[in-house]
């Protein structure tokens, strides 16, 4: 039998150096929408989970603008990769990448996140 992560108590984990990070209940994870989380060392990382339930985290300050408001930023697909759109000057990032899709000098860092 198979389980439905919504039904399981899965933490959301981000790697950092050489060590996983708990983040968050799976469950705080909507499909489509980001969450913002504050890291040990203080800087923020943006979340997101999409409709299929694979996990992305990237840094949540736009490089543009210097908010920190990329997990609020709207989410879609370019040419199959997935990414987030800022809410301040709509500059796409990668969320696998970290790349600005609008501008190829500037990238975004990147997390490996799990569920576990």
């Amino acid at each position: 039998m198979t389980l439905a992560p919504e039904t399981t108590d899965l933490k959301v984990q981000l790697r950092l150096a050489d060590d996983w990070f708990t983040v968050c209940d799976l469950t705080q994870l909507v499909p489509g929408r980001g969450v913002a989380a504050l890291l040990p060392d203080g800087r923020q990382a943006a979340l997101f989970r999409d409709r299929n339930g694979n996990l992305y985290a990237i840094d949540n300050r736009d490089p543009f603008g210097g908010a920190a408001v990329l997990s609020r930023g709207l989410t879609g697909t370019h040419q199959g990769r997935p990414f987030v759109a800022s809410p301040l000057l709509k500059q796409r990032f990668d969320l696998l990448s970290g790349q600005c899709l609008d501008d190829e000098t500037v990238r975004v860092a990147t997390y490996p996140v799990r569920a576990d």
